[in-house]
């Protein structure tokens, strides 16, 4: 039987804020780490736009659908699989979900008989238009503390590493 590791004060849970638990936590290593940099501050933006797009009734994967469509209309949903790294079978219910609220529809590929392009109704464009200007000043305010110019650079930094 493995001995029983005693608590250590980073062990133990006390009831006080986030900060106050992890000041004593050593995270230098993590902190070095562009995975754990790049899911934490995800992590900070998709929680204000949560928040944000409640009102819009849009999920992060609904609106970057209705925004790559309203940019792209016609589009199969291969390639919107393919250019949001969604799994196809994730897309059905998406899809179905976005026609049952009006914003989409499915029209045959003027290129492909086999397929079905896929459009916003004006509903959904009305709905991408305004979700995406929403994105855009919610970018903004979630990387409040960086430079317009501290903003691009990560943004293309970023794209560096999954283009």
């Amino acid at each position: 039987m493995p001995p029983r590791l005693r608590p250590t004060k980073a062990h133990v849970a006390r009831p006080t804020i986030a900060a106050d638990l992890t000041e004593e936590i050593d995270v230098s290593f993590l902190r070095s780490q562009v995975g754990y940099n790049a899911r934490r501050a995800a992590l900070h933006i998709i929680g204000v736009f949560m928040g944000r797009m409640q009102e819009y009734e849009l999920k992060v994967v609904e609106f970057s659908v209705l925004s790559l469509l309203a940019h792209n209309p016609g589009l199969t949903s291969r390639h919107v699989c393919a250019t949001l790294s969604i799994m196809p079978p994730n897309l059905v219910g998406l899809v179905a979900s976005l026609e049952k609220r009006g914003l989409l529809e499915r029209r045959p590929h003027p290129s492909d008989g086999r397929a079905m392009g896929l459009h916003l109704t004006p509903a959904g464009l009305a709905l991408a238009q305004e979700s995406e200007q929403a994105v855009a000043q919610l970018e903004i305010d979630a990387t409040a503390k960086l430079s317009a110019s501290e903003r691009k650079t990560l943004i293309r930094l970023l794209q560096k590493v999954y283009d």
